[in-house]
């Protein structure tokens, strides 16, 4: 009573194989690093899988800050492409093929804890006694970001700490040892269910510029050309787009 669906799984099988590119020729595939802005981390993952499962190249991807990223690459760390959360940061690595592309942008927000339970309401909040509030340090985009949007909305804030990269900002936030932090919108979208977020009005918000390049050291500049043109592509700004990005 077996024989006819393990027929029809053998016959699944055989068109698999006869379908599948030949795994001598995936392993020849050319691999590439890719440098990203920690806000990034979610959907680069997603481009990543899809850029692969078109069999154009592995990706490999290292997440930080981007300021960060621009001096491992400055002292010599090997990579191929590189994305950063603004301009002004990836104008600094220098050695790179070509201008900079900018591929998308983004807002910020504030995270706060589940339920809001300090019922924070905007930026002036942030300034209120007894509230713990964290945000990224100034040499990070989102940082730099984050002291502009204070400064247009004439609020001044004594942060708790100052972390390392947004995901940091996130994390704390999560995990109830801060109110308050001033993140990335996508970012709180990515953590749905872990902190709530509250919009910044557009009068006082920033806009964060993600531009991408590849860099001249690469050993495989072909594949790294494609991912970054993929990023680019309209498949690549859709994914973008499902993650909260806005297109440049």
């Amino acid at each position: 009573m077996f024989a006819r669906p393990l027929g029809r799984i053998a016959l699944g099988l055989a068109l698999w194989a006869a379908a599948a590119p030949p795994a001598r020729a995936l392993d020849s595939l050319p691999a590439i690093t890719v440098f990203a802005a920690a806000s990034l981390s979610e959907s680069f993952q997603a481009l990543g899988a899809a850029f692969e499962a078109k069999a154009h190249g592995h990706v490999t991807f290292s997440f930080g800050a981007s300021s960060l990223l621009v001096t491992q690459l400055q002292q010599g760390a090997p990579a191929d492409v590189i994305a950063t959360a603004d301009e002004t940061t990836l104008a600094k690595a220098g050695d790179l093929i070509g201008a900079p592309r900018t591929f998308a942008r983004n807002r910020l927000a504030i995270a706060v804890e589940k339920g809001n339970p300090k019922t924070v309401q905007g930026l002036a909040d942030l300034a209120r006694p007894g509230l713990a509030v964290v945000l990224a340090a100034e040499q990070v985009p989102v940082g730099k970001y984050g002291k502009e949007a204070l400064a247009k909305a004439g609020v001044t804030v004594t942060p708790r700490s100052l972390e390392p990269d947004v995901k940091a900002v996130l994390n704390k936030v999560a995990l109830g040892e801060a109110d308050a932090g001033i993140v990335y919108a996508t970012d709180v979208t990515a953590a749905q269910g872990k902190v709530d977020g509250v919009e910044i009005p557009a009068a006082q918000n920033v806009s964060a510029n993600y531009p991408i390049a590849v860099v001249k050291k690469s050993q495989s500049a072909e594949a790294a050309q494609a991912f970054a043109d993929f990023v680019l592509s309209p498949e690549g700004r859709t994914v973008l787009a499902r993650y909260g990005f806005a297109a440049p």
